[in-house]
């Protein structure tokens, strides 16, 4: 004997002008239950004789009935009932509307569209999520939580440090989401800075941006799931000063999937690096490294696959803006050669 107790509401419409309207009942399965109507307008009551189950599957299939407004809900806490059905029907909507963030009280759900969509993460985007007054007001949107966090280290007497956490299955988007915070970041807060401190800033904000790109080369595979899956978690620390200016940043990575290195699944691909520098590598590197022009190694596997050469060059790229010269690039790429070639 299970009891419960609750009190719902739901304008979902049937047919014909019925409608849900509440539910105040205390209940123990298998006994009689008051349900009240509204048909067209007339409140009526009815006794049936159901389960908790049975009067929960009718409210699901109530709510469920006009798909045409799932996609409204862009707050999950708004959903009644919740429920798994309802809640993955409502993201299903509103992904399929190309609706990609919906709120669930102060989480944000973010659904990968694997797609690219114009304008979603523009400039002008987020100049409207920052210089908005009430930036929770409008869509959802990773930048309503970003800019949240910002307001509440400059809103207190005392800074107060604020923490994002990214987290998911594979391919949910970890990887590209804090790319997003970290661009928000450093753009918000160079747009608060004097004439005299942006050359500084802008290479600070260069710096943070290009980590990533190295970050994701050597500790990134390709997996059955997800072409650039990261295979190690990371803590990013962004650090402003008292007037909201970006002056520095740290990276701290743990978990990585060493034994991808020697060892991969069927299907799956060595981390992004070791594939890049032997797609994209020069003839005077080849040469340089002895690497033969069709390098075929056992820890490469699935040629098949096409990777894009100029990855390496937007790894060495970045590289360098790291301060890791050529010469030392050299070195690093020679070490990996080597390792890969026995």
């Amino acid at each position: 004997m299970a009891a419960s107790s609750s009190k719902s509401w739901n304008n979902s419409t049937f047919t014909n002008g019925h409608q849900v309207g509440s539910r105040d009942s205390k209940l123990l399965q298998g006994q009689n239950a008051t349900l009240q109507k509204k048909v067209n307008g007339f409140k009526k009551q009815a006794q049936s004789h159901h389960t908790t189950l049975d009067l929960l599957e009718g409210e699901v299939k109530a709510f469920l009935i006009d798909e045409d407004e799932l996609h409204t809900f862009d707050d999950l806490t708004k959903v009644n009932p919740v429920t798994t059905t309802t809640v993955l029907k409502c993201l299903h909507a509103r992904y399929s509307a190309d609706v990609f963030y919906t709120h669930a009280g102060c989480t944000l759900v973010a659904v990968n569209p694997f797609k690219h969509v114009p304008c979603l993460y523009s400039l002008e985007v987020m100049k409207e999520y920052h210089v908005n007054p009430q930036p929770q007001e409008l869509k959802p949107h990773v930048f309503i939580l970003a800019e949240q966090a910002y307001r509440n280290v400059q809103g207190q007497v005392e800074p107060v440090n604020q923490s994002l956490i990214v987290s998911g299955e594979s391919g949910a988007g970890k990887t590209w989401t804090p790319r997003c915070l970290m661009k928000y970041y450093a753009t918000v807060a160079a747009s608060s800075s004097s004439q005299k401190c942006q050359d500084m800033i802008e290479r600070i904000e260069r710096r943070v941006l290009e980590s990533n790109p190295v970050m994701e080369a050597f500790g990134n595979a390709r997996t059955l799931r997800n072409n650039n899956s990261s295979r190690f978690g990371k803590y990013i620390q962004l650090q402003l000063n008292r007037s909201q200016q970006l002056v520095g940043a740290s990276i701290q990575t743990y978990l990585l999937e060493k034994t991808r290195v020697t060892c991969q699944a069927a299907s799956v691909k060595e981390f992004s690096y070791i594939l890049s520098d032997h797609e994209g590598a020069t003839e005077q590197e080849r040469l340089q490294w002895k690497l033969p022009v069709e390098a075929q190694f056992c820890w490469l596997p699935n040629a098949d696959q096409t990777l894009e050469e100029d990855c390496f060059e937007v790894t060495k790229d970045a590289m360098l803006h790291l301060g890791i010269t050529s010469r030392m690039q050299r070195q690093i790429f020679r070490v990996n050669e080597i390792s890969t070639a026995f």
